[in-house]
């Protein structure tokens, strides 16, 4: 009970930090994976899938080399954000993505370092998973435990 207490109050946490990230420049974060009117495709989804190579073919060879996706951010100038703040928000991107499941997903964060670890139902969800977590304030690197659900 303690735990779902805990997981309440921080996809709260989290959805009051994302609105108030929301109002500093008018562009949402979920909006920034879709081209922002200025035609650019670097902002979208598919272009982050396709240059932190996140297919499912990169993917799936990931798995078959080491059986883990591991994948790096270039550092951005700045203070470090709390573990915490990068767990929830994380988090807070699969409750609100149609094709993750949060309950399926475990997030844990060290230092900036994210682990994933859980089931998603296709090797694309993996790279997708991925994705959010990386573009994400204050990851430095990823590593996605995930197991393709049969």
């Amino acid at each position: 009970m303690k735990g779902l207490i805990l997981f309440l109050l921080g996809v709260v946490v989290g959805g009051y930090a994302v609105h108030v990230s929301d109002r500093g420049d008018g562009v949402r974060w979920r909006d920034s994976f879709h081209s922002r009117g200025s035609g650019s495709v670097g902002d979208s989804i598919a272009d982050k899938l396709r240059r932190w190579h996140l297919s499912g073919d990169d993917i799936k060879d990931d798995l078959a080399r080491t059986g883990q996706v591991v994948r790096e951010k270039a550092k951005v100038a700045g203070a470090k954000i709390a573990d915490a703040r990068i767990t929830t928000v994380i988090k807070a991107k699969y409750i609100l993505d149609r094709d993750l499941s949060a309950r399926d997903i475990q997030v844990d964060v060290q230092d900036g370092h994210v682990t994933l670890t859980g089931t998603v139902p296709s090797l694309d969800l993996v790279g997708k998973a991925t994705a959010l977590a990386l573009d994400t304030d204050g990851v430095e690197n990823v590593t996605a435990r995930l197991a393709v659900a049969e």
